[in-house]
């Protein structure tokens, strides 16, 4: 059976929503997360100055959703109601039954929470469950640990490193980290995500 393209649907969780990314999201992730420049250390953008530069990045965002490259959720916290981050699919395939996970950030109030177990989770369940797919797929600046220790606790194994891949926005190149979870071990990762999120 083909698998069936990422839409751009809700997922809820206990502790967060992923919805469809809008505009009217821009205030919420300016007061979370604002020019932070660890947030934005490893975006390809340079780190906004004002709530408009940022809302410049979500339009960015956005004109990728209209083009058919992505689709890209705000991440809402339940309790607050407000949206914290951005995460999203891209280089999607319903007949070669692949997907990415990526342009995520989180605002650092919610680093180390369960904010991300949870949207992996989500993400994850849908991509495999819903759609069908047979991999998900990260990639990451080589020299972020941080994501690559995240993306490694999902249960995802490291593929290896396209040298030279990306250029930051800071002009250096980089080399990007590769990483996948393939169907069948998608149960494995599932079960530890769940009980690492009823122990949190």
């Amino acid at each position: 059976m083909t698998a069936k393209l990422p839409a751009p649907v809700t997922l809820t969780g206990r502790h967060v929503r992923l919805e469809p990314l809008g505009r009217h999201h821009v205030p919420d992730l300016w007061a979370a997360v604002g020019p932070d420049p660890e947030v934005w250390r490893w975006i390809p953008f340079l780190p906004p100055t004002t709530e408009e530069e940022l809302g410049a990045i979500i339009d960015h965002r956005l004109g990728e959703i209209a083009a058919g490259a992505a689709v890209k959720f705000a991440v809402v916290e339940v309790a607050s109601g407000k949206a914290v981050g951005i995460t999203g699919f891209y280089d999607f395939s319903a007949v070669d039954e692949l997907v990415e996970i990526g342009g995520t950030w989180y605002a650092q109030s919610v680093w180390r929470t369960a904010v991300n177990s949870e949207s992996k989770l989500l993400l994850l369940q849908y991509a495999f469950e819903d759609l069908g797919m047979g991999r998900v797929c990260w990639k990451t600046d080589a020299l972020n640990d941080r994501s690559r220790n995240a993306i490694l606790r999902l249960g995802a194994q490291y593929e290896g490193t396209f040298r030279r891949h990306k250029l930051r926005a800071n002009g250096i190149w980089r080399d990007t980290a590769y990483f996948s979870m393939l169907a069948d071990e998608w149960p494995a990762a599932k079960s530890r995500l769940t009980e690492r999120l009823s122990l949190g």
